[in-house]
């Protein structure tokens, strides 16, 4: 196998199980809404589109580097420790996760397993997936895919962090004076 199909592979399985994943999610009690929502939903539509756009028979500026094989491979496993991540993340989170910003019935601050390491695992998961897929494919469309996701990723993130700091109080700015937003070991 090469590597553009293992990578399609490795998002295809993702996408599928994440979304079948939803049903076992319990009910939003109070939701940010679709307006807040909207830029971040957006900027990861027009992401996911470039970051997506077939590499093959690129010429010119458009393809900057080609990774060599060995170098597409490392790029394969890292997208799959992102996605292994991110579903090691919603797996702790367990029926609390949500794929909009919300707060459940009984919502309160997760702060075992990957949430001891950042406070959005789930994105940093994602952005080691997205990064990893732009460097096997070498791109100009990768790269302003790539971008458009991290920016989208941040905005998400920090709408999140407004609304559970809104929701959960003293007990969320003590989590997250301590624990990083995105970065393992970063300051937070």
């Amino acid at each position: 196998m090469q590597p553009a199909p293992a990578i399609a592979a490795l998002w295809l399985i993702w996408l599928v199980s994440w979304l079948a994943a939803a049903a076992w999610a319990d009910p939003a009690a109070k939701r940010a809404g679709f307006q807040a929502e909207f830029r971040y939903r957006a900027l990861w539509m027009a992401g996911t589109i470039m970051l997506f756009v077939p590499a093959h028979n690129y010429v010119g500026r458009l393809r900057l580097w080609m990774p060599t094989l060995a170098e597409a491979w490392i790029c394969v496993a890292l997208i799959a420790i992102g996605l292994v991540f991110s579903w090691w993340a919603r797996l702790h989170l367990g029926r609390l996760w949500s794929g909009t910003v919300t707060a459940k019935a009984g919502h309160h601050v997760v702060d075992t397993g990957p949430y001891r390491l950042v406070r959005h695992p789930i994105y940093t998961g994602l952005l080691l997936a997205v990064l990893a897929t732009m460097a096997a494919k070498g791109t100009v469309w990768g790269i302003v895919g790539a971008a458009l996701l991290t920016i989208g990723i941040v905005i998400k993130a920090r709408l999140e962090e407004e609304f559970l700091r809104g929701e959960l109080g003293a007990a969320y700015d003590e989590y997250a004076g301590r624990v990083p937003m995105l970065v393992p070991f970063a300051p937070s």
